[in-house]
C-alpha cells in the first residue's frame, strides 16, 4: 500500500517507530492544531492518552482517520457520539498495564496492612513506638472490573492469600482464575464483607460515580478502599467526608476527576488518603512498550488483517477481556 498518514496527537514524540519509515508519514498535532489535521490522516496514534482533543474536535462529516489507537487501556477520553456511530476503528492499550497496575495495589494493600507511612513517619521523629499490624493472608478483597487489569489484581492478591470476589458487567459461574464474577448487581451486598475494595473499572455512563456516599456507607468501618480505574469513577467529596469522619478506613487514589491534582485541592491533606499522580502502570520501559505495541497493530493494519485490541465503542472496552 502507499505511504499512510498516522496522525500523533502529542508533543512527546514516541519512541521506536522507525518501523513505520516507508510506510507512513507520521505528523504531530497538539490540542490546539489536532481539528485541522484530523480530516487527512488515515490513522491517529493518541500519544498523550490525557487529551481530550480527539473527541472534542472528532468530524460530524467528511473525512475523517479510519483507526484510532490510545495509549492507554481506558478509552473514555476519545468517545464522543460521532466516533461512536461511524466505522473508525477504535483499539487500546490491553496488555501493556496490567500487572505493574496489579503490582500497585498489591504494594499499596501491603503497605497499609504493614503501616509503612506510621514506620516512615516514627523513624522521622526518632521515636521507637511498637504497634500491631494485619495479616494480609485471609484478608477479602473486592475487586471491581473484570477486565484485564481487575483479573491481574485479583491473581496477585490471590498469591498473598487473599480472598478475592471479582465484580464484572455480568456474572459468570465457571471462570477459572475466581470460580464465579459476581454482576455489577451485586456490589452493594459485597461491599460490607470487604477488608479492600479495589476499583479498575472502565469510565462509561453505568459506572460514573459508582463510589460515591452510599457505596462508602455500606463499607466496614476498617475497609480500605483503592481506585486506579478512572478519578470519575469516584465521588471526591464524598470520598474525603467518609475519611475525615472516619466511616472507612483508609484510601489510595491514582486517578482523579481532575489532573493533575492542583496544588491548593483538599485531597493533599485528608487524613489516611495515599494520592500518587497516575502512575500505577507507568514502569521502566512503558513507553517503548506501548511504542512497540502501536507498530506491531500497524503492522497488521497495512497488511490488511484484524487489528488487536479493538475496543467496542458502545461498551467502551475490548469484549470478552
Amino acid at each position: 500500500m502507499s505511504e499512510s498518514t498516522v496522525l500523533v496527537l502529542g508533543s512527546d514524540p514516541p519512541p521506536k517507530l522507525d518501523r513505520l519509515t516507508g510506510r507512513a508519514r507520521l505528523v504531530y498535532a497538539d490540542d490546539e492544531t489536532l481539528a485541522a489535521q484530523l480530516p487527512a490522516a488515515d490513522v491517529v496514534l493518541a500519544w498523550d492518552f490525557t487529551s481530550d482533543a480527539i473527541r472534542d474536535a472528532w468530524p460530524g462529516s467528511g473525512p475523517r482517520p479510519v483507526w484510532v489507537h490510545t495509549a492507554s487501556a481506558g478509552v473514555d477520553r476519545l468517545m464522543c457520539p460521532e466516533l461512536i456511530a461511524d466505522t473508525t476503528l477504535v483499539t487500546n492499550a490491553r496488555g501493556v498495564f496490567e500487572q505493574p497496575i496489579a503490582e500497585y495495589v498489591a504494594g499499596l494493600v501491603i503497605a497499609m496492612a504493614k503501616d509503612f507511612y506510621g514506620s516512615w513517619e516514627l523513624q522521622r521523629q526518632r521515636r521507637w513506638r511498637h504497634r500491631e499490624t494485619l495479616r494480609v493472608a485471609g484478608s477479602r478483597a473486592v475487586v471491581v472490573g473484570a477486565g484485564p487489569i481487575g483479573r491481574a489484581i485479583g491473581r496477585t492478591l490471590l498469591a498473598l492469600g487473599v480472598r478475592v470476589e471479582l465484580v464484572g458487567r455480568r456474572e459468570r459461574t465457571d471462570d477459572p482464575d475466581f470460580g464465579r464474577v459476581h454482576p455489577s448487581a451485586a456490589l452493594n451486598g459485597l461491599l460490607g464483607t470487604a477488608d479492600w475494595v479495589v476499583c479498575a473499572a472502565p469510565l462509561t455512563e453505568e459506572t460514573r460515580g459508582m463510589f460515591d456516599r452510599a457505596a462508602f456507607g455500606r463499607m466496614r468501618q476498617r475497609a480500605r478502599f483503592i481506585n486506579v480505574g478512572r478519578g470519575p469513577l469516584v465521588v471526591e467529596d464524598d470520598l474525603v467526608a467518609a475519611l475525615r469522619e472516619w466511616r472507612i478506613a483508609a484510601a489510595a487514589l491514582d486517578v482523579f476527576e481532575h489532573e493533575p491534582l492542583t496544588a491548593d485541592s483538599p485531597l493533599w491533606d485528608v487524613p489516611h488518603l495515599i494520592v500518587s499522580p497516575h502512575m500505577s502502570g507507568d514502569t521502566l520501559g512503558w513507553r517503548d512498550a506501548l511504542a512497540e505495541q502501536f507498530a506491531d497493530n500497524f503492522d497488521r493494519w497495512a497488511a490488511g488483517e484484524p487489528l488487536a485490541n479493538v475496543v467496542d465503542k458502545r461498551l467502551g472496552y475490548v469484549p470478552g477481556s
